[in-house]
């Protein structure tokens, strides 16, 4: 007798975290938070540039953005950090007006060493201003041609190692070089992963739920196969952006029977997009789960003002007078929530920041990175690689290829 099937079975909780802490022996981003970073510190320190450019796109960029644009508002950092990522040439000279590119290190950050809008770019900045050993660092791996460039041209070079994929990379030198030239406490960052890491992997009642959390998207991907990310707070957009490519690269794969997965991210900040999408969530088809993200201190006690002269007597609202932006921010938030735990049949979860610092952003990216894994994990498929993506670059390729 012959069997065949075309299922595969969900492996128990116990199973996935053995897979997990197996993988640490071969993906390399589990073992970023203890990495060593004197050498990148004392070399930011050197760095007495206004501004920081970097050259990079997907995994090489979003990170590191999403955490300094998480920490700067709440900052005053003495450099800028800019980051171009898009060949769309409107996006790079409006882009290009606010930088001084004399008073500018450029930061090329590509794991190939052949990302085509990487190096494209890099081409175009060094035919506005020389671009050499002064004025550039280059992040890629030890044996690419970039590197190769890097040595002949005497330009500092920081390997990223081949076993820590682009979108998880933002805790290793892609990230913490660029944030640790602009001033960012990268050691703080580290500090965050690890609380993470230690508790996931040390402590059996931590993974559990994070565990339990995969298996449920898991299980139910069929019916909810749309997961929402409703930030409440513009700090945490260009998170957004990190998470949906950290979600879809990873997730979007088939499995080890041929049936093809999809978990689509979508990323929302509050309470803008509570004034449109939110409709949807509330009315529309069930077939989404939503994760709320709250940040309990903001650090900035801006108030709405007392109305003492009643010059807005005739207008709404005179209960919130007095309440911080802050405050109000969070009542938002709740009353959305509140509005969504009533319906009874949206899955959602929430996710509170205490405030905004280094360790606290750490913590959250690092805790999303393990859970696309474990995900990763149940739907046995390979987290790690993007055939996907690499199809676009091999059609692209043949179109130059094709040019007379």
């Amino acid at each position: 007798m012959k069997y065949h099937k075309n299922f595969y079975q969900i492996k128990s909780n116990d199973e996935i975290f053995a897979k997990i802490k197996a993988e640490r022996k071969t993906i390399g981003y589990y073992n970023l938070p203890y990495q060593n970073t004197s050498e990148i510190k004392s070399y930011a320190a050197t760095i007495n540039k206004k501004h920081i450019v970097v050259l990079g796109i997907g995994g090489s960029s979003l990170g590191a953005r999403a955490i300094y644009e998480f920490l700067l508002p709440a900052n005053s950092y003495e450099k800028d950090l800019l980051f171009l990522e898009t060949i769309d040439p409107l996006k790079i000279n409006q882009s290009l007006k606010k930088v001084d590119l004399n008073a500018a290190q450029f930061v090329i950050i590509s794991k190939s060493g052949s990302t085509i809008e990487t190096i494209s770019i890099f081409k175009y900045l060094n035919s506005l201003v020389e671009i050499n050993q002064s004025n550039c660092t280059i992040i890629s791996e030890a044996t690419s041609n970039l590197t190769q460039f890097a040595n002949d041209n005497h330009i500092k070079i920081f390997d990223l190692a081949q076993d820590v994929g682009g979108r998880f990379s933002v805790f290793s030198a892609v990230g913490l070089v660029p944030l640790a030239m602009v001033g960012v406490d990268i050691d703080n960052l580290l500090n965050g992963c690890k609380r993470v890491t230690d508790s996931f992997f040390e402590q059996t009642d931590y993974y559990k739920p994070i565990i339990r959390k995969a298996r449920f998207l898991v299980e139910n991907k069929s019916r909810f196969n749309i997961n929402v990310v409703f930030s409440y707070s513009s700090l945490l957009e260009s998170f957004n952006k990190w998470y949906v490519q950290l979600w879809a690269e990873s997730l979007g794969k088939i499995n080890i029977n041929d049936t093809r997965q999809a978990l689509t991210p979508i990323g929302l900040v509050g309470p803008v997009d509570q004034h449109s999408f939110l409709q949807l969530i509330m009315d529309g088809v069930r077939d989404k789960t939503v994760t709320f993200i709250k940040i309990d201190d903001l650090k900035d006690s801006s108030c709405i003002p007392i109305d003492k002269a009643n010059k807005f007597a005739d207008l709404s609202w005179d209960c919130a007078e007095g309440f911080s932006f802050n405050e109000l921010l969070n009542m938002q938030a709740d009353a959305t929530i509140a509005s969504v735990q009533k319906q009874k049949d949206i899955p959602c979860d929430i996710i509170s920041i205490r405030t905004v610092d280094e360790y606290n952003i750490a913590k959250i990216m690092f805790s999303y990175q393990l859970l696309v894994s474990c995900i990763g994990a149940f739907l046995q498929i390979n987290t790690y690689d993007q055939p996907g993506v690499e199809y676009g670059k091999t059609n692209l390729a043949e179109k130059f290829s094709q040019k007379p």
